[in-house]
């Protein structure tokens, strides 16, 4: 162990504030509790309002177990947990929050290091993010998706089948009993959603950034496994403390290059982008968006799960999981990046071939030869904006079309099913006010529905533009994540309803097609500055007056920069 554990700073000692610190720990803890042995935090994200999380206390007892087997001092630290479906208006707003306050709930309290629990979307990024700041040794564990339900003998996709469900009723071809009776087998079990959304991403990209026990992420939340590789990781944590690693020490600028690789070959969310950033920027990594294109655009999709294929995760576990597909793309890896355990991201590798060729592709026979996020700039983002091709209509990967702008996701609601609205497959839809500051929070509504009356004429795809986000469960041709965004200034709050907006998916550029002085000359839509977030107070007014644009993160500006684990200062 370290010559002196960090806890030992508050419990080492005769005087009157190290006997307060034991003494109210003694509840259970023997003496030797005190005395060498490393006190490790489980920051567990379990809730019954985050129902993909609320597993996580089992998860946290085998931790336990495991940490005790090791000689370390367990300690339950109940953390913000973020539910994805729940929360309102989005529980992006929150992640920056959440991550600020885990971080100083490490800081404050006597922990040597910490195991993370998490699963849905934002509790890994916020987890990561809070662990890079803070500086002590970490180790994540997701939860792990949900096993497959199904409906009428169907096997059903949460989030991804919700989405093409709910157009099908809108389109006229599903009535809406038989949509809301599928409701219950939508859900078959405990685990976050069992698409390559943002919570299966963030897991498994959790691992190729190096902060999971090789092999564990994609484990499904009932599987037996999860539980097993919980015991290892408590045990883990304990040797962290030992070796004294670090997330700054695991995650490099290699470690990025190897998400981004993982990223692409599994198809995963775009939602991954502005996680990695922001976790980049906690650790002082050079990481820009424009490296998802440069690392990523040529990486061949492997992976065949919904939303770009057809499986589901724990048909993905089964087929060998992400190790497996480590492997087929081992050249594309940067070798000298290294996880948790010490060793090397790509060791071991050799013993994770792909058990179903079906659900995980070889390297000579992939979905898709460029499977990357395309970054797109031009006059409409000149800061960037992204795109999914793997989840697109390649017909419209080039296209030109008239804009049928939206002010506030409520005037889409009210207008996009108005028979009268002036809009035909060939249109683009524009919905601004969407970015972090905008809504505020940067919700999930860039892929916006379709007009009910193309639906009705077969129509299930057309080019949107936003500068929100879209849920990693969700599919289309869709622009998002428009830098800088609206209310920031950005050139989407000059659009008008006929302006002529050029998408060149393969030479990266989005075009307003309007002259540049008149471009100039023209001003913000009333409509849309009325719908502006303008918070008066609390969280959502410190969140719109620091938050960064989503080609950095999206994280707060005064929260760029690890701090490390300084101890707060003593009150006692």
């Amino acid at each position: 162990m370290p010559s002196r554990l960090r806890s030992a700073q508050w419990y080492a000692g005769s005087d009157r504030n190290a006997y307060i610190h034991r003494a109210w720990m003694r509840r259970g803890l023997p003496r030797d509790a005190f005395s060498g042995r490393p006190h490790i935090a489980i920051a567990n994200t379990a809730s019954d309002l985050t129902p993909c999380n609320a597993h996580l206390d089992e998860v946290a007892r085998s931790v336990r177990d495991g940490v005790h087997e090791a000689g370390g001092i367990p300690l339950n630290l109940p953390v913000i947990s973020l539910g994805e479906t729940q929360v309102r208006p989005t529980a992006m707003l929150w992640r920056n929050m959440a991550a600020m306050a885990i971080e100083e709930m490490l800081r404050a309290n006597p922990i040597d290091g910490v195991v993370l629990l998490g699963g849905c979307d934002k509790t890994i990024p916020a987890l990561l993010m809070a662990a890079a700041s803070v500086g002590l040794p970490a180790v994540v564990v997701p939860g792990g998706p949900m096993l497959t339900g199904s409906f009428r003998g169907r096997p059903l996709g949460c989030g991804t089948d919700v989405w093409r469900l709910s157009e099908e009723v809108r389109a006229g071809t599903m009535t809406e009993q038989e949509f809301t009776g599928s409701e219950s087998s939508m859900i078959r079990s405990r685990g976050h959603c069992n698409t390559m959304g943002t919570a299966s991403t963030m897991g498994l990209l959790a691992e190729a950034l190096g902060m999971v026990v090789p092999g564990l992420a994609g484990t499904p939340a009932p599987d037996s496994r999860l539980l097993e590789g919980a015991h290892t990781t408590g045990k883990l944590a304990v040797e962290l403390v030992h070796e004294q690693r670090t997330p700054a020490t695991v995650i490099t600028a290699a470690s990025f290059r190897n998400a981004i690789v993982t990223l692409a070959a599994t198809g995963g969310s775009t939602n991954a982008v502005v996680h990695l950033l922001a976790l980049a920027g906690r650790l002082g990594v050079g990481l820009n968006l424009d490296d998802f294109d440069r690392i990523g655009a040529e990486v061949p999709l492997l992976v065949d799960l919904l939303p770009s294929g057809r499986f589901l995760m724990d048909d993905f576990h089964r087929a060998g999981g992400l190790r497996a597909v480590l492997r087929e793309v081992r050249d594309l890896l940067d070798t000298t990046a290294i996880t948790v355990n010490g060793k090397r991201l790509v060791d071991g590798l050799d013993e994770a071939p792909i058990w179903d060729h079906e659900v995980i592709r070889t390297r000579q026979a992939p979905l898709r030869h460029d499977a990357g996020i395309a970054i797109l700039r031009g006059n409409l983002a000149p800061g960037g904006a992204i795109i999914k091709p793997a989840a697109a209509t390649p017909a419209l990967m080039t296209h030109r079309g008239r804009a049928v702008v939206f002010d506030s996701i409520e005037d889409l609601h009210a207008r996009i099913d108005d028979p009268d609205l002036r809009v035909d497959a060939d249109s683009v839809l524009v919905l601004r006010g969407c970015g972090p500051k905008g809504y505020p929070g940067m919700p999930e509504v860039a892929n916006m529905p379709l007009p009910r009356k193309l639906l009705e004429q077969g129509v299930r795809d057309m080019v949107r533009v936003c500068d929100g986000r879209m849920s990693g469960t969700a599919y289309g041709t869709v622009v998002l994540h428009v830098a800088p965004e609206a209310a920031a200034g950005g050139p989407l709050a000059l659009v008008r309803d006929g302006d002529l907006i050029h998408l060149d998916v393969p030479g990266r550029t989005l075009t307003l097609e309007v002259d540049a002085a008149e471009l100039a000359a023209r001003t913000p839509a009333e409509a849309a500055v009325s719908a502006y977030a303008t918070p008066r107070r609390g969280w959502e007014r410190l969140y719109v007056d620091h938050v960064m644009q989503a080609d950095t993160g999206a994280d707060l500006d005064f929260l760029v920069g690890a701090s490390g684990s300084e101890v707060s200062r003593e009150s006692h």
